[in-house]
Parts: structure tokens; sequence; C-alpha cells
């Protein structure tokens, strides 16, 4: 492994507002009600979007894929999500949606050396990618690769970011994290407020259930807070997923790698100060961990 996982970490930090563009930018809701979905809240376009490349997929599986949201959540918008449209609309809805926010946020950015530079290094970090045990990361893998820079490059962030989701998914298996379980792992160590949390929608009574059981095993105290067991598996949850995230990377010299990560503030810095992102997330990115 050519780069530290720290430089790993710090990559999908940069990225990820890249791709999070698509579930908060006005214009990707535009584009969801033109298609007939519900815009008053970002779920039905959400899971619409994140789930087309996987074609008409159902809630099944589209629940296993996501893995952290309650499956009656799932039901409740993925059940419906075919019936509005097709996922080849939803796929064109989606590209546009991104095209149009960024070359909003972009500006004069968009067309520049810098940027086709950026989209060139992280397409062949996305390129690199094994795919093989990640359906997510497989499934964007087998879109076309846009010609635009800016699109190109988004392209790019979306991959990496499903490829180091579906690894986080193994890690957290890994150490006995279910999909309630991790959330509640992950607040106990303060990647943000049980509020932030709610999102996912479980029930106070299925969090506070989730909450015992880890209790139980000595991961949280009664009071939610992380044990140092708990912090210490919830670092090696972290650790793995980075661990997993890595091997892309190597298709950089940490020279490029470097290189993209210099490239990447200004646009990243655009997007982030639009205030379109919340401050906080269920992501934790913002969280370190002593590991290296």
């Amino acid at each position: 492994m050519q780069h530290s996982l720290s430089t790993v970490r710090q990559m999908w930090q940069l990225l990820e507002p890249v791709h999070a563009t698509l579930y908060y930018a006005p214009e990707a809701f535009e584009e969801a009600a033109a298609l007939g979905y519900a815009t008053d809240e970002r779920w039905p376009s959400y899971f619409a979007f994140r789930a087309a490349p996987l074609g008409p997929a159902g809630p099944r599986l589209v629940n296993a894929l996501f893995y952290s949201f309650r499956p009656q959540m799932v039901q409740r918008y993925a059940a419906e999500a075919w019936r509005t449209a097709a996922p080849e609309r939803v796929l064109a809805a989606r590209s546009a949606g991104v095209d149009r926010a960024l070359r909003r946020i972009l500006g004069d950015r968009i067309g520049s050396p810098e940027l086709r530079e950026a989209a060139d290094l992280a397409r062949r970090t996305a390129e690199a990618a094994d795919t093989a045990g990640r359906a997510l990361a497989a499934a964007n893998s087998a879109l076309p690769w846009p010609d635009e820079p800016h699109m190109v490059l988004w392209q790019a962030a979306t991959l990496l970011r499903e490829h180091r989701g579906d690894g986080h998914i193994a890690a957290l298996q890994a150490h006995g994290l279910g999909p309630a379980e991790s959330l509640v792992s992950h607040a106990a160590v303060g990647a943000a407020p049980q509020e932030v949390f709610g999102s996912r929608q479980w029930t106070d009574e299925e969090w506070g259930a989730a909450r015992e059981r880890l209790n139980v095993r000595g991961l949280v105290q009664a009071d939610g807070r992380a044990t140092v067991e708990g912090l210490r598996v919830r670092t090696a949850v972290e650790k793995l997923t980075d661990e997993l995230a890595a091997a892309p990377w190597d298709a950089l010299t940490p020279g490029e790698t470097a290189r993209l990560a210099e490239l990447l503030v200004p646009p990243v810095l655009d997007i982030v100060g639009t205030g379109l992102l919340p401050q906080q997330s269920t992501l934790g990115i913002g969280l370190k961990f002593d590991y290296e």
C-alpha cells in the first residue's frame, strides 16, 4: 500500500462533498420533481437517485445495500421509486441535476485545466477500484463515463464513495454491528448527536434496544456514551474501512494523490460554501481516529 490510511481518509473527506451535491442541490430536486417525485423532503429523490444504477431494485435489496436505514423507511420510499419513473430516466435526471448544480456552483472553474486535471486523476483512481463483492460500486462502475470534466469528477467521487461504503458495511458486520447498532455506536463516539441519526427513522424503542445490546457487550454506557472498549471497536471499524478503501489509490503515486487533494480544495470549498450540505451528518467526516 503506497498511501497512509490517514491519506485514504482525507481523500474520502475531500470527495464526499462532490458526491453529496446530488442529494441537496435545488437543481437535483427540480429534476426529481419533473419526474414526479415529491420534493418536500429529500428521501424520495435520495432513494431513487442512489439506487438507480442497480436497475429496478426492490426494497429488500436496497435495504441490504444501504444498511443503516430502518427497513420500514426503505419500504416506504424504495417501493414507490420505480412506479414513479424507470431507473433509466432517474439516471438521466440525476446527471442533469448534478451538471446544472456544479455549473452554477463552480462557475469559471468549469472547463478549467485544474478541474480537468483533477477529473483525470480521480477517474484513474475510480477505474482501479475492484468491485468484487461491492454491489453499489459495481453498479456505478457499469455506467458510461461522461465527457465534461466536472461530471467525470462527480462520477469518480460517486464510484469511490460507494466502493468505500460497501467496504464499510463489511467492516461493521465483521465487528458485529448491525444496522441500528452501527448508528448507536457512531453516535456514542461523537460522530453527531443522536437527533442527527434520527434521519434514519429508527423509533426511540428500536434505538434504545440497540443501545441496550451494545451496553450488554460493554461497548456503550447506560447514557449512550462509548466505553473504552466501545471506542476500540469503533476505531477498528474505521481502520478496516480505510484499509478496504485504500487499494484504488495505488493507481496514483503519493505525489499525484497530493496533487489531487490540492486541486480538490477550491471546488470543494465552493460546494461547502453554498451552505447546501448539512454541518453535521451521520457520516462522521470530522472524526479523527488514532490508528496510525
